[in-house]
């Protein structure tokens, strides 16, 4: 499976209708979502579709196809998402009408089009599940902590600075994480 870290956007015009569509991370979807609305106003249809793995290691599937004919542009995006195994991850067209109906099979095809065309031109990155862990340490020994931190490539989510020394919350892969453990055992509290 495959995801991706940044916000791509791609227009592809079809018989005078543009399509701008936005690829972006699940977690950026409902903050992009409504900046879009309000950065256009007068466009027809704002097409979306979604896929996340949930904390039940499930993976949940949304589509809508916003004033489109039934089954037209929002299931056609996620089938592309589908097809393309990728996870965590939210496409939004924004659809300006051109003046010429496009059809039912018109508009699978623009969507899709629409779709494709954003993911060739951003960076997909492999998926990897990632835990989470607090630790905590005394003041003296954060550097050598965040030293290792970063050598182990364990991401810190929140420091805190608290009167016995400082809390970190950490997010990695499982092995990172249990290399990180090993490589500070005597230096680091599991919380």
């Amino acid at each position: 499976m495959f995801t991706v870290n940044n916000h791509t956007v791609e227009m592809l015009v079809e018989k005078q209708s543009k399509f701008i569509t936005h690829l972006m991370p699940y977690s950026m979807y409902a903050e992009v979502l409504a900046s879009l609305k309000a950065e256009h106003p007068k466009a027809r249809h704002f097409v979306t579709a979604f896929r996340y793995i949930n904390e039940f290691e499930q993976v949940v599937e949304g589509s809508s196809d916003d004033g489109e004919p039934k089954g037209t542009s929002g299931k056609p995006t996620l089938a592309v998402l589908q097809g393309q195994a990728l996870i965590n991850i939210a496409v939004i067209t924004v659809r300006y009408f051109g003046g010429t109906k496009l059809g039912t099979g018109g508009l699978v095809r623009a969507y899709s089009d629409a779709t494709n065309m954003v993911i060739e031109s951003t960076t997909l990155v492999s998926y990897e599940k990632h835990e989470k862990l607090r630790v905590s340490c005394v003041y003296s020994d954060i550097g050598k902590v965040e030293y290792a931190l970063e050598q182990c490539e364990v991401g810190v989510e929140a420091k805190n600075y608290e009167a016995m020394g400082v809390v970190l919350s950490l997010s990695a892969t499982k092995e990172r994480i249990d290399t990180f453990l090993n490589v500070m055992d005597r230096l680091i509290k599991v919380e």
